[in-house]
């Protein structure tokens, strides 16, 4: 009697197998991913962008222009990281133009009363915290929605800002602004540096703290992050006030730029924050968040605003060329990963 073992049919061996290399697409597959594209849309766009416009005008790319690009995006980036921070809670902030408006005038009156540039600075940042406070409170607290609240604080800040100083201008003409505005270290100028600065230490408090895992748990899912006991309407209220205070940095950036504080309203600022957001990565629904992309889309929309000026683009157009990219850009959002 045989053994099972020994009437049982052999087996060819197995073919060899190279193994797979696991997150390593092969090179046609990623360009042909929608997901790839839509992942790296801020950094593409802005190479193509730059490729472009140094064809069409070959001063682009010269020191001097690339030095004032940097530099006028620097207030774009600071307003920037403010907006990301709301967003990556699933909210949106609409008055962050008009806060820094309002910080601006508030930097003014505290230089015409004879105040230092430093205590300035210091009552540009209240301003900004203030307005952000209050729009943390009315929408974490008082259950508001965001939309409302920040459209409220919106048309408040701007009024504010033309009551406290009776719609005139305030020039400053301060030694420590001009600097700041004007000079540098090579192409990268202060104001940049500093934008720079805040980026960095933006990334570390997201991805880096508690409080950063807190804000996007609280944009995930608000109902999970109160489950787990992270307490949502003191994080709404912690983001709003980031939002607020940089929006004061940037006043402090954008009268350090004009050489006044002007309570003239900065509306291209808002569409712009958004935009350069939603370029980054950010999910407007929120739990979703990146630094560095919403950075490379205010640079992105900078060098579009730059470029289209250098080729005689009529201004009126430029609003066009920045709102076909929010559109596309949110078109884009669809097929992130």
């Amino acid at each position: 009697m045989t053994s099972p073992s020994s009437t049982a049919p052999e087996r060819p061996p197995a073919e060899a197998v190279p193994p797979a290399e696991p997150g390593r697409p092969r090179l046609a597959a990623t360009v042909r991913d929608v997901g790839f594209w839509a992942e790296w849309a801020a950094a593409i766009g802005l190479v193509v962008l730059v490729v472009v416009f140094q064809i069409a005008n070959p001063t682009f790319l010269t020191l001097g222009n690339v030095s004032a690009m940097l530099t006028a995006s620097a207030i774009l980036i600071v307003l920037t990281l403010g907006q990301t921070f709301v967003i990556a809670t699933g909210g949106i902030d609409l008055s962050v133009a008009s806060t820094m408006t309002f910080a601006a005038v508030a930097f003014g009156l505290a230089f015409s009363a004879g105040a230092p540039v430093v205590a300035c600075i210091a009552v540009a940042l209240v301003a900004g915290a203030l307005v952000g406070v209050v729009n943390g409170l009315l929408v974490g607290k008082g259950k508001i929605a965001d939309f409302i609240v920040t459209l409220g604080t919106l048309s408040a800040a701007s009024g504010a800002a033309l009551v406290l100083s009776d719609g005139k201008p305030v020039t400053i003409v301060n030694r420590f602004l001009l600097r700041l505005s004007s000079t540098g270290l090579g192409v990268l100028g202060w104001s940049f540096l500093v934008a720079v600065v805040l980026a960095v230490v933006a990334h570390v408090v997201l991805f880096r703290t508690r409080f950063g895992t807190h804000v996007l748990a609280a944009g995930g899912s608000a109902e999970a992050a109160t489950a787990t006991g992270i307490s949502v309407p003191r994080i709404k209220i912690a983001v709003y006030t980031i939002a607020g205070v940089l929006a004061g940095v940037a006043a402090v950036l954008l009268v350090a730029r004009v050489g006044a504080a002007e309570p003239a309203s900065n509306t291209s600022f808002l569409l712009n924050s958004v935009a350069a957001v939603v370029l980054g990565g950010v999910a407007l629904t929120g739990g979703r968040a990146t630094i560095l992309g919403p950075v490379l889309g205010a640079l992105l929309l900078t060098a579009l605003t730059n470029g289209l000026t250098l080729l005689g683009v009529s201004p009126f157009y430029q609003p066009v060329a920045v709102g076909t990219v929010v559109v596309l850009a949110a078109l884009l959002a669809r097929f992130r990963r």
